[in-house]
C-alpha cells in the first residue's frame, strides 16, 4: 500500500464549508497548545483555541485564523468545526483595531465576576481581534491583566486549622 503524502484539511463554520484543501501539513491552536499533523497521522480529536491554522500547499505557506471549536483527524483527514474563521485577504485591519481599543477598554471597566460568561464574551471579542491582526502581520503588543479571586477558603477552614494549631500549642506546653 502506497503511503499517502497529503492531508485533506477542511474547516467547516456553521455558514458551511470554508475551507477545503489538500495539504502536506498543516499546525492548528488547541486548548493544551499548538500541535501539528502530518499525513499518516493517529486519529486524533481536539478542542481548537482561538489563533492561527497554517499549512502547506505544495512548497507554498497559508495562514486563516479561527475560533474556538474542535478538530478531528483520521485516516488522513482533518475536519476542523468552528464558529469563527477569516483568511488574511478578509482581515480589515483598521476594524479589528477599533474592536480590540473597544474591547480592551470595556474590559478595564468591567465591574462583574472574572470568569462570568460576561467577562469570557469579553476576553474572547478581544483574543478574536487579536489574532486577525497577528493573521493580517500586524500583531498587537501582550496584554497582561491580572485578576483577584476570591479566597478559596469555605466557611473559615483557615480559622479552624489556626484555633487547631494553637490548641496543640497549648497541649505542648
Amino acid at each position: 500500500m502506497a503511503t499517502q503524502t497529503t492531508i485533506e484539511l477542511e474547516i467547516v463554520t456553521p455558514d458551511g464549508l470554508v475551507l477545503d484543501e489538500r495539504v502536506t501539513e498543516f499546525t492548528a491552536p488547541s486548548v493544551d497548545g499548538e500541535f501539528g499533523v502530518l499525513p499518516g497521522h493517529r486519529p486524533l480529536l481536539a478542542a481548537l483555541a482561538t489563533g492561527i491554522v497554517s499549512y502547506r500547499v505544495g512548497g507554498e505557506e497559508a495562514k486563516v485564523a479561527v475560533g474556538p471549536g474542535f478538530v478531528e483527524v483520521n485516516h488522513d483527514k482533518a475536519v476542523l468545526l468552528t464558529e469563527r474563521f477569516i483568511a488574511k485577504p478578509d482581515v480589515d485591519p483598521v476594524r479589528a483595531r477599533l474592536e480590540l481599543k473597544e474591547t480592551d477598554e470595556a474590559l478595564d471597566r468591567f465591574q462583574g465576576e472574572p470568569g462570568s460568561p460576561a467577562h469570557l464574551e469579553l476576553v474572547a471579542a478581544e483574543l478574536w481581534a487579536a489574532t486577525q491582526l497577528e493573521l493580517y502581520g500586524d500583531p498587537p503588543p501582550p496584554i497582561v491583566r491580572t485578576f483577584t479571586f476570591a479566597s478559596a477558603d469555605p466557611e473559615g477552614y483557615g480559622e479552624a486549622s489556626t484555633e487547631a494549631a494553637a490548641a496543640e500549642a497549648d497541649d505542648e506546653a
